[in-house]
């Protein structure tokens, strides 16, 4: 990644960091402090905040400041946090580290991790609801609601949450090849195409990087989840940030555990190079926008954690 692009998608990911802190302020004579302080803890502690950059620099390569869409950049960060709150927990995926510390659960105990990641969600529902309110603004206040519509569906049963429980449904089932594509398209892949679908909703946008930009985020949500299970089955605790193998040991179906590592593994190049086809479409080298856009891909693409 040339120095001019790592620069400005470093300026982006600090200014995201400044938007979770102000959307969820600390005041310890608040009668939910504690809550507030197990929601804080995971919102703010590391992650590499991929889908507000999505969007953002989606938003960019459609021609729209950013800036303006920081409210939904962050409320989308803030229900990717609550998901991984409650996945964490020991009626879900049972983990005790989360970004190399201890899960919330873990931290601040069972009770109160729910409770936080229902602070996430409900907030992020007042900040989307915050910005279709405004009577004035650079996006119109249909843009605006659609935008809010798609991403909440995306975390909603017909999203994240009903992948998360067709996974859980699966339990030690052997599924297909297409069952475990569907159930990705789900469960990690609807939070990866919320991004630039939400983009493309707030610009109003349509045409050829409109469509490319909603294409693109259709395989990269997939090819995001195909690298997860590799990485589970290849990766240390330290490099992940998490308990990697527990795929195997509980006799998931994944890609890896399904189909093979090395299966695994074309599937990714087949889908990678599908998005380095797509990007092209999106702005890749025309301009600024679109080489941030391309550079993030790529990092995403060639992640070890």
């Amino acid at each position: 990644m040339e120095p001019d692009t790592a620069a400005r998608i470093a300026e982006w990911r600090r200014q995201v960091e400044s938007a979770l802190d102000a959307a969820l302020p600390a005041d310890p004579a608040h009668p939910g402090h504690r809550v507030v302080e197990a929601a804080r803890y995971s919102l703010l502690g590391g992650g590499k905040r991929i889908r507000p950059l999505l969007l953002l620099l989606s938003v960019e390569v459609l021609g729209r400041d950013p800036a303006d869409a920081m409210p939904f950049a962050a409320a989308l960060e803030m229900i990717h946090t609550y998901s991984l709150i409650h996945d964490d927990l020991p009626c879900m995926d049972d983990d005790s580290l989360r970004r190399g510390r201890p899960t919330c659960h873990v931290a601040f105990g069972e009770a109160t991790a729910v409770l936080a990641g229902d602070t996430l969600l409900n907030r992020a529902a007042e900040i989307l609801l915050a910005a279709c309110c405004r009577e004035e603004g650079p996006f119109s206040v249909q843009a605006r609601l659609r935008a809010s519509v798609s991403i909440l569906a995306a975390s909603g049963v017909d999203g994240m949450i009903g992948g998360q429980a067709l996974d859980l449904e699966g339990g030690e089932r052997i599924l297909s090849e297409p069952e475990i594509e569907s159930l990705h398209r789900m469960k990690t892949g609807a939070l990866l195409r919320a991004p630039l679908a939400a983009a493309v909703l707030l610009a109003d946008a349509a045409g050829p990087r409109a469509d490319a930009l909603l294409r693109l985020g259709e395989t990269l949500g997939l090819a995001f989840q195909v690298q997860d299970d590799i990485l589970d089955a290849v990766a240390t605790a330290d490099a992940l940030g998490k308990t990697p193998g527990k795929d195997q040991v509980r006799g998931k179906s994944t890609y890896v555990t399904r189909l093979g590592l090395e299966t695994a593994r074309a599937r990714l190049a087949g889908l990678s190079a599908d998005i380095r086809t797509i990007l092209a479409a999106c702005g890749d080298g025309s301009d600024a926008s679109g080489t941030c856009l391309s550079a993030l891909v790529g990092y995403i693409l060639d992640r070890r954690s």
